[in-house]
């Protein structure tokens, strides 16, 4: 076991942190698989936790290679990985399928492995990789807009706007982790200014676009304007039947909560092991079991900024900044969501909801801070090109 421990890289304390996450999960997402093993016909809450097991477990084996995997590499690869993203996305897209009439093509299928796969959780981080390239790369540059419409804002601007009409949550989380990466890249602002102006007026002109075709492009603007009114004008209606739940169940769990696996909520809440899973553990584990999970995702968030503050190269700064602070960011959102303190979103709970695509990405992203980290005290001449390695290469040509 020591053995195995020493070939951990990087700083310990994320190591520690994920793990322990990923641990906790078990226990909420098998008390909460109960209702979903019912609904579906079977009864089987192991399967459940079976299925939970694995994806953690592909994502940890993610992480670790990651890990492995010199960041400097990342340059070169997030080049190559934008047209495979935008294609994904575009056929995610494509797929037409809808929920209640609306558009909920977020998941494309892999036939050969028999499962989904949700596109823009892989976009966001290679987007953020690639965002940190560029503006490392025009560190000692001077920035001008015009230089930066085709290689920054077209991909980014490309990948949000495929992401858009299916996930406005994730599609304004990615151009807010954008802004502020190239913000700390040193993006003059006058120019941040008038990204941001378009960003709004594209978004409405999405909006007008979907509200004249509604049905040559099913879309979720109604879903959207509902939820921001409802949660704005403190309405109760069908749309907030989730988050009445919800706060039933953080109001049953008071100080200590009922026991773990003694949920009531679970049985009422369709989301209960993901987008809804902190009101879950509140029931179960109290405001101590909460309290502790969130301060955990603020130690996290420490040890992100740590990181990057040691980081050795800008590049490295950035792309622990580009891709640990949406694990934050998302997380603070599914908890304010729970408690309506933000409309729903669907943002999951990152390494602690299930589901496969998040929990990978997730992993992935973290492996790549702990890439940044482990190279940290590596010596320069140790860090020196390899010039028979094609990759290493690639990522210095680029």
């Amino acid at each position: 076991m020591q053995e195995f421990f020493k070939k951990l890289k990087g700083d310990r304390s994320v190591w520690a942190i994920a793990a322990l996450l990923a641990l906790f999960s078990f226990l909420p997402v098998y008390s909460a698989a109960s209702n979903l093993a019912y609904l579906h016909g079977s009864g089987n809450t192991f399967s459940f936790f079976i299925k939970h097991l694995m994806h953690l477990g592909v994502g940890f084996f993610i992480m670790y290679a990651a890990h492995l995997m010199p960041y400097r590499y990342l340059r070169g690869l997030s080049m190559v990985f934008i047209p495979v993203v935008l294609v994904l996305l575009a056929l995610t897209m494509m797929q037409g399928t809808t929920i209640d009439g609306a558009n909920a093509s977020r998941w494309i299928q892999i036939p050969i492995v028999g499962m989904s796969f949700q596109t823009s959780t892989f976009a966001s981080v290679v987007l953020m990789v690639y965002v940190a390239r560029y503006m490392s790369k025009m560190a000692d540059t001077k920035i001008t807009f015009k230089d930066s419409i085709l290689p920054l804002w077209l991909p980014v601007f490309l990948v949000i706007m495929l992401i858009l009409p299916a996930n406005f949550s994730t599609a304004a989380l990615i151009f807010l982790i954008v802004l502020t990466l190239v913000f700390l890249g040193g993006y003059p602002l006058k120019y941040l200014a008038l990204i941001v102006g378009m960003g709004v007026l594209s978004l409405a002109m999405f909006v007008l676009v979907a509200k004249a075709f509604p049905e040559a492009m099913p879309n979720r603007i109604d879903t959207w304007m509902s939820r921001i009114e409802n949660f704005s004008n403190g309405e109760d209606t069908e749309e907030d039947y989730q988050i009445e739940k919800a706060k039933i169940a953080i109001a049953s769990g008071g100080v200590k909560g009922v026991g773990p696996g003694k949920s009531v909520q679970k049985n009422f809440l369709p989301q209960s092991s993901s987008d809804f899973i902190f009101a879950i553990i509140i029931e179960e584990y109290g405001l101590i079991g909460g309290v502790i999970l969130m301060a955990m995702y603020m130690m996290l968030l420490f040890r992100i900024i740590i990181i990057s503050h040691h980081a050795k190269t800008v590049f490295g700064t950035l792309v622990v900044l580009g891709v640990g602070l949406p694990i934050v960011i998302q997380a603070l959102i599914n908890m304010a969501v729970a408690v309506e303190l933000f409309p729903v979103t669907g943002q999951t709970l990152p390494l602690i909801s299930s589901g496969g695509t998040s929990i990978w990405m997730t992993c992935l992203a973290i492996g790549i801070i702990l890439s940044v980290s482990a190279r940290s005290e590596v010596s320069a001449k140790e860090e020196e090109i390899d010039e028979e390695n094609p990759l290493e290469i690639l990522s210095e040509a680029i």
